[in-house]
């Protein structure tokens, strides 16, 4: 019977997780700006029950602040981040339509502060783009 037991949990154990639906908005407090489209954050899941997960922006690409093309890149993801900083800088915003990303521990998502979209925003300043990925060595 333990035998039976120990290969039903193994196989439980082995299948594929599903992510759950998240609908509505997540309240999340910043914790840091890791550059123009990606925010860590503190997000409140449940009563009393919160995590900290990486938030990449949805929709929207910024100038990469790590592995830049080029110099000219390098400095508009400077730019990006600050301004996503400035722009966060109460410290709490809203998570809307959430979706599991790509990536192990990250999120997708649109991010709201005061009312204020910050994908829109970033667009609105030239440091973003509604694209899969700006020319940003070409100036965008």
């Amino acid at each position: 019977m333990r035998a039976v037991f120990s290969i039903v949990w193994l196989c439980a154990a082995m299948a594929p997780l599903q992510a759950a639906e998240f609908s509505g908005l997540a309240r999340a407090q910043v914790e840091r700006v890791i550059d123009g489209d990606t925010v860590k954050m503190r997000v409140a899941i449940w009563l009393e029950q919160e995590i900290l997960i990486s938030v990449r922006l949805s929709g929207v690409d910024t100038p990469e602040l790590f592995r830049p093309k080029c110099e000219a890149e390098r400095a508009l993801a400077l730019e990006a981040k600050s301004f996503v900083e400035d722009f966060l800088q109460g410290g709490e915003a809203e998570l809307i339509d959430i979706e599991q990303g790509k990536y192990a521990g990250r999120v997708v998502a649109r991010i709201e502060a005061d009312g204020e979209d910050l994908g829109s925003a970033l667009v609105a300043a030239g440091l973003g783009v509604r694209a899969n990925k700006g020319n940003w060595c070409a100036g965008v």
